[in-house]
């Protein structure tokens, strides 16, 4: 039979199934559904912990009928049946679970009330066994399950015929990404038929047969079958090494591919001058670089001088210097006739990037004159700004420098990939926290050049070396992994309103004896104004989930932390503003402005000010509703305070109690300012969507079976065979399977982990 991969799903299992599976999972070919791997597996004499199942999430679990009742509604016509489910397996008050008995535990009970339902009255007898599949509710702490849908385990439809009590015993059921209206078994059904109508032997194998060989990999026919079927718990787990090893290869191969192509391309090579722009500014520099800072610019100046493309991604701690390096790399670029732009997520960042790069330039930033580059005379170079809401005639001026080649540096937001913006000689992209930005804009920059350009991708937000090997995979990367000398430590603490109300006026008072002292204030908000609905300004960073608290008490917003603030006796006499995305950019300009200028002493912001604000006067920062951000998010948002050798103190305040989830990452943030601890946390907490870039909002990931915490081993083998093969057969000629196969998983709609690279 036809195993094509991209073969409708309507020709394998009915018309009336697929077009169930299409409206559920939004799956429609035999790949997608072979490919829909469960995402975990049962014993048959396990039983659920009911006390640990999550609240307010679908689940799947196998509990015991303890009771089961049957009465009339009162309002109208028609019945309730009753039934206790429990996690009690009825032999003296012994729990099962995983198979181990545990003595002294007290069963879990959770109520389930079905309407007019013949089936559960008749099926769900007290005694037996069964799955259910619903959402976890709770109401006056009894927990229980709303419209759920479940099947008896004794009278097992997919297992019956057998004739063999303990295999069937022994048998894992596989548990599926369920929705509410299509439960696991459900899933399981349909893919059970479409094993049964596809030749499987037939199915293209991307793995190389002599890799499958070496690792002793299953078949692949075989593989499928026990994913999804397996009669014992190695079955499915030798299927999943094997899955696991293929999803990492295609990803480690498109890389590599990607990254082939690139080093074949030719670009203009950009030489260090030894009487340019770049030798007067390092003999200007007020300052040291640390050995990191002069070791990852060698090999910036080493890239840029030769004739393919450099791709390089350089990731540091936030305030460990990247900002020079990067301009070290342009200055380059600019003395050998070239221009460099700088691509930045926000107007506040791009503003703030182009006033300090001209600070730092000194004499050596030249505003306005009409002529060449500034690399001709030697002694200067013009630096532009470029954002979508500047004044028309300052825009029109803006485009022709960058066109007639006046400008050397130009920085600039999203307008800088508009069709009408063009360059005379773009040699160097700088790509300012990559996380903001996709490949398509990155390509988009990139066709403006009359030759391929070289690439810098910058991200203060630190990378554990497997996502780095998952998500940048087609860049190399160079770390700053220490502070330059006079960056004071930053002081981080946990404020639990909850336990303290109390503290919440203290805040106030030890902001006043910061501003007292001398210093300056950030007060930051997860909202702009207490109506808002999320709809932030384009490219300025959006909080997760603004709103309503879970207790129904409003987060706090910029506005309204303002007004309250005018009337903080703590306060009084302190001259504050507010900053968001919404301001007219004049406005935020000049607050900035006013508070660089240390005339604004305390500033109220969203997280507008996360990354490239760099105010050396400013020692505390006060996160209010703390929660609502993610850990890269505070990580970048404390590094703001500390920069100009004064002490910094980070203050994260939550009115959530103790035990809450998300306390974690709060004091996860607190314990340490290692970004790489951090960022390791982060993967582990977050939905590994968010990290990989499943979705832009931090929907499933991409990744089916893999997780690059705990399967770095397997993505380190599959990127070392990714290369071996890339560089034996760069347009993968010899391997049509594995070409396929990646042109499949990475279609434009899947491509989403390269979008982050």
């Amino acid at each position: 039979m036809n195993a094509e991969p991209g073969l409708p799903l309507e020709r394998r299992i009915g018309k009336r199934s697929a077009g169930v599976i299409e409206k559920h999972l939004g799956i429609t070919t035999v790949e997608g559904l072979l490919n829909y791997f469960p995402r975990r597996y049962m014993a048959r004499g396990e039983l659920t912990p009911i006390s640990e199942l999550p609240r307010d999430e679908e689940v799947t679990l196998i509990a015991r009928v303890l009771s089961s009742s049957t009465r009339s509604m009162q309002a109208r016509k028609g019945t309730i049946t009753d039934v206790v489910i429990s996690d009690d397996d009825g032999r003296s008050g012994l729990r099962l679970v995983g198979g181990t008995d545990f003595h002294g535990k007290v069963p879990g009970t959770l109520k389930i009330s079905f309407f007019n339902a013949y089936r559960a009255k008749s099926e769900l007898l007290p005694g037996r066994r069964a799955l259910f599949s619903g959402k976890v509710t709770s109401f006056k702490g009894a927990l229980g399950l709303t419209n759920p849908d479940f099947q008896v385990l004794d009278s097992d439809p997919f297992t019956a015929g057998s004739d063999d009590p303990e295999k069937l015993a022994a048998m894992p059921i596989p548990v599926y990404p369920a929705t509410a209206k299509l439960p696991s078994w459900k899933i399981q059904k349909v893919i059970s038929t479409l094993l049964e109508t596809v030749d499987l032997g037939a199915v293209p194998d991307p793995v190389p047969a002599s890799v499958a060989a070496r690792e002793d990999f299953l078949p692949l026919a075989t593989a499928y079958r026990l994913v999804h079927e397996p009669e014992t718990a190695a079955d499915w787990q030798r299927a999943r090494h094997r899955f696991r090893y293929q999803e990492a290869l295609v990803l480690q191969s498109a890389l590599a591919r990607r990254r082939s192509q690139l080093a074949a391309e030719e670009a203009t090579a950009r030489r260090p001058v030894t009487d340019g722009v770049l030798a007067a500014f390092d003999r200007n520099l007020p300052f040291t670089l640390t050995d990191g800072q002069a070791a990852v610019g060698k090999t910036l100046a080493a890239g840029l001088a030769e004739n393919h493309p450099m791709n390089r991604l350089l990731q540091g701690e936030v305030g460990s210097g990247k900002t020079v390096v990067a301009l070290r790399a342009m200055l380059q670029v600019v003395d050998a006739g070239g221009q460099a732009a700088l691509l930045a997520p926000t107007e506040v960042l791009a503003a703030q990037h182009y006033d300090s790069i001209r600070r730092t330039l000194g004499p050596l930033s030249r505003d306005g004159l009409l002529g060449a580059l500034g690399s001709q005379d030697g002694e200067s170079v013009q630096v532009t700004l470029l954002t979508g809401s500047m004044p028309a005639a300052a825009r029109k001026q803006a485009l022709l420098d960058a066109a007639s080649g006046t400008a050397g540096i130009i920085i600039g937001t999203h307008a800088l990939l508009s069709d009408n913006v063009s360059f005379y000689d773009l040699g160097l992209i700088v790509v300012d926290e990559q996380h903001r930005f996709g490949v398509e804009q990155r390509d988009a920059l990139r066709a403006k050049a009359r030759k391929p350009p070289h690439l810098l991708v910058m991200t203060a937000t630190p990378i554990p070396r497997t996502v780095a090997m998952t998500v940048f995979g087609d860049l190399e990367t160079s770390t700053l992994d220490e502070l330059p000398k006079g960056r004071a430590p930053i002081s981080t603490h946990l404020v639990g309103l909850a336990e303290n109300p109390g503290w919440a006026g203290r805040i106030w008072a030890r902001a006043r004896e910061e501003i007292d002292a001398g210093h300056q204030v950030y007060v930051v908000c997860p909202k702009i104004g207490t109506d808002d609905d999320g709809d932030f300004t384009p490219g300025e960073a959006e909080p997760a989930d603004v709103g309503l608290e879970d207790n129904g008490r409003e987060l706090a917003s910029v506005t309204a932390v303002v007004e309250h603030l005018q009337d903080e006796p703590s306060l009084a006499g302190i001259p504050l503003a507010p900053l968001h995305g919404r301001q007219d950019p004049d406005l935020k300009s000049d607050t900035m402005a006013r508070f660089l200028a240390n005339t604004v002493k305390l500033l109220v912001s969203t997280t507008v000010i996360e990354v490239g604000v760099d105010v050396h006067n400013a020692t505390l920062m006060v996160i209010l509703d703390a929660d609502r951000f993610g850990i890269s998010q505070l990580h970048q948002l404390r590094g703001r305070v500390g920069r100009g050798g004064l002490p910094g103190t980070c203050l994260l305040v939550t009115s959530l109690e103790r035990g809450h989830p998300s306390r974690r990452r709060l004091e996860a943030v607190a314990s340490t300012t290692d970004g790489f601890v951090l960022s390791q946390e982060d993967l582990k907490l977050r939905r590994e969507g968010d990290i990989l870039g499943a979705s832009q909002s931090g929907g499933r990931s991409t990744l089916r079976l893999l997780r690059v915490l705990e399967h770095g081993d397997v993505i380190a083998q599959a990127r070392s065979d990714a290369q071996e093969i890339v560089a034996a057969d760069p347009a993968l000629d010899a391997h049509t399977e594995l070409a396929d196969a990646i042109d499949r998983y990475l279609n434009p709609e899947k491509e989403a982990f390269l979008e982050r690279g």
